[in-house]
């Protein structure tokens, strides 16, 4: 599955790709999972929004917003990437990898040597080690889900 990569602040996108991601999320993170929260949480004012979008069909299939450091306060200190989903079509297809990498590069592109942070449900902790991730919390739950605090220090 071949997919369109970009990237861009809030004021960059367009209404269409605003729509998309933020349609995405919310069919899994809300409908999916069962998460009732308010996911357009202030937080995606100040992020980078990763888009993948299948070449052909032009559909989102995979998105995550990449944080600069302190956007969720002073208590975080490092980028993070979040809000990371694929669409249920493209669950196995290697989508979810690949926007991790991609999400990596960016985040390296942006905010170079530094190390990058993600709130990882924990069911995903060997997808997350696989990409260099190492755990820094013990578990904890976070809108019935639970979840592990995770680092990734740049590459050399």
């Amino acid at each position: 599955m071949a997919l369109r990569w970009s990237v861009a602040p809030l004021a960059d996108l367009s209404p269409l790709a605003l729509y998309q991601a933020l349609a995405l999320r919310a069919r899994v993170f809300v409908l999916e999972q069962a998460c009732v929260y308010l996911d357009p949480d202030g937080v995606d004012l100040l992020a980078w929004h990763l888009l993948g979008h299948e070449e052909s069909s032009g559909e989102l299939l995979a998105c995550a917003r990449l944080l600069p450091p302190l956007a969720k306060g002073p208590a975080h200190l490092l980028p993070e990437i979040g809000r990371v989903v694929t669409a249920p079509a493209a669950r196995g297809s290697g989508a979810g990898r690949a926007l991790m990498q991609r999400a990596l590069l960016e985040c390296a592109r942006l905010w170079p040597g530094q190390t990058v942070a993600i709130s990882a449900q924990s069911y995903l902790l060997d997808f997350y080690s696989s990409l260099g991730f190492v755990s820094v919390s013990a578990p904890y739950d976070e809108d019935g889900i639970v979840h592990i605090d995770m680092q990734r220090p740049p590459s050399p």
